[in-house]
């Protein structure tokens, strides 16, 4: 099944690095800069957990059930696309978002080495009052970060977890139109799911 394809694939064909998102990003007008938002989780403002993903989030494009060939991933960080081939035909366009200016995703050519479908981060996450559930810090670094008495350390989850780079890799989260991840590269949950599903341990990453 297809999830809402935005664009044809004609107009992929025709102008790939021109592929824009189906509907606008999300804008608070707010630089937040939570680690709950960082870990792609929550919106800006710093809502908790279970206020839900944002609704105003970008589409990717798939075509590539049924299609055969030996998968590769192209990053390409300028545009904020993923892109997925299959044995050279493109069959998958994803927006991203990378890392930001102080956590960037290297450029390189990698493989993916580890698949989690329920991965958690190790470092970051949110503090969170156990009685009441309330974020009492949403930018956690567990390495500098400790709960208090009462408090509990929520691990920022990271659904459909492809690592590729050592402690990065591509996962589902919230896209805000620009790079703003720890080093990780988002993806909307369809996509990531749609990513994960296809590649296999070995799939070669490029990160321009």
């Amino acid at each position: 099944m297809k999830y809402l394809p935005c664009f044809t694939l004609a107009a992929i064909g025709a102008a790939t690095v021109l592929l824009s998102q189906c509907v606008p990003y999300a804008s608070s007008g707010s630089s937040a800069s939570g680690t709950q938002y960082l870990a792609g989780y929550g919106d800006p403002t710093g809502l908790p957990v279970s206020s839900g993903t944002p609704v105003y989030q970008p589409q990717g494009y798939w075509d590539g059930d049924g299609v055969t060939g030996s998968a590769k991933i192209r990053i390409v960080r300028a545009e904020q696309k993923a892109y997925f081939y299959k044995g050279g035909t493109l069959v998958g366009v994803s927006p991203i978002s990378s890392g930001d200016s102080a956590h960037t995703t290297p450029a390189g050519r990698y493989k993916v080495t580890q698949k989690n479908i329920d991965h958690e981060s190790s470092l970051y996450g949110v503090i969170k009052n156990r009685a009441t559930d309330e974020t009492v810090n949403s930018n956690a670094d567990i390495r500098l970060h400790k709960p208090g008495p009462g408090e509990y350390f929520k691990h920022a989850p990271m659904p459909h977890f492809m690592r590729f780079n050592y402690g990065i890799g591509m996962h589902a989260g919230f896209l805000p139109g620009y790079p703003a991840s720890h080093g990780c590269v988002r993806m909307p949950a369809k996509m990531a799911e749609k990513f994960f599903d296809n590649a296999k341990l070995g799939t070669p990453v490029v990160v321009e």
